[in-house]
């Protein structure tokens, strides 16, 4: 690996966005709608100096392969999380040419860094397969309430 992870800037929107459309690819998620893809360059752009949100990425011989990011999220306090915010951890990615090398779970481990300086008590996460072994490694276990989703018209 070139470079440590490090927190992403302005010039990586681009390489930020193309990632999580290779993730969507990746996990089988198509749309023919593309105005996610300006919406989501948008969004980044709004986060990058958020201290709410960790975005982070990895490079290689001078170009983004891959990324990861944290999101702190309020909500109530529960028995799982008492104090009431969690850290979302989502956009895991690696281009498909750099898999296997160990710059994903950089990025990951950048975001889980940045969640533990947080000072947020408790991280979630939504796991591929082929993700799923870098988390529970990482500490993360299968909860008994898994996401459902609803799209409103």
């Amino acid at each position: 690996m070139d470079a440590a992870p490090r927190r992403a800037g302005p010039p990586d929107l681009d390489a930020l966005v193309s990632l999580r459309a290779q993730m969507f690819e990746a996990m089988g998620v198509a749309g023919a709608d593309t105005s996610w893809l300006a919406n989501a360059h948008g969004w980044f752009s709004a986060r990058l100096d958020d201290p709410a949100y960790g975005i982070f990425v990895v490079e290689q011989d001078g170009s983004v392969v891959a990324c990861a990011m944290g999101a702190v999220r309020d909500a109530a306090p529960s028995p799982g999380a008492p104090a009431g915010r969690d850290v979302l951890v989502s956009n895991v990615c690696t281009t498909a040419a750099h898999r296997g090398r160990g710059h994903g779970r950089a990025a990951f481990e950048a975001v889980m860094t940045w969640a533990a300086s947080t000072g947020v008590g408790r991280v979630e996460l939504m796991a591929t397969e082929d993700g799923r072994s870098l988390y529970e490694r990482a500490g993360f276990t299968p909860t008994a309430h898994p996401a459902l989703r609803a799209t409103l018209d």
